[in-house]
């Protein structure tokens, strides 16, 4: 009873809908599983980057859920803009409080512009991986390469297997 008068004045405070309330969600639209926040209309690769390609660009970044497991990110290497990069190489690294991992590049392409405020605010990636936090920006090689990505509901479930195997 005390859990439930809680979750009523805390979801009160924070103006959020009753459960009588109907919550309307438009496109694009999150999923959120785990704490973890998946976009719609993005594509995701396994290795946990993301891909939002709009006209002839196409930005990446690492997920949510990436970043979720990897704790407070503390420092970000990018590459020079110019350079290129290949689906599935490495084009940069994240290092977390807990590891340093590698960022592979989901599409090929070239390097076209880097989040140069990722050098001085790396935490930018733990608070807004999907906007803010994005890494770089590429022309694509190959644009029938994002075809082979996740969409969200696909992610979403590859990353609930991946927990459940943990």
């Amino acid at each position: 009873m005390a859990l439930r008068m809680w979750a009523s004045s805390t979801a009160n405070a924070l103006k959020l809908p009753s459960s009588s309330s109907r919550l309307h969600l438009s496109p694009p639209f999150s999923i959120s599983r785990c704490f973890s926040t998946v976009l719609d209309g993005l594509k995701y690769a396994s290795s946990h980057e993301w891909v939002k390609h709009e006209g002839s660009v196409a930005t990446i970044g690492i997920t949510d859920h990436a970043q979720d497991h990897l704790g407070e990110v503390v420092f970000v290497e990018l590459p020079e803009p110019g350079g290129s990069v290949t689906k599935g190489n490495g084009f940069g690294a994240v290092e977390s409080v807990k590891a340093t991992s590698d960022v592979n590049s989901p599409i090929s392409g070239e390097i076209v512009e880097v989040n140069d405020k990722l050098t001085g605010k790396p935490g930018l990636i733990n608070s807004s991986p999907y906007e803010d936090g994005w890494m770089i920006k590429i022309k694509p090689s190959d644009p029938s390469e994002l075809e082979s990505l996740l969409g969200a509901k696909e992610y979403t479930k590859f990353c609930e297997e991946e927990d459940a195997a943990h």
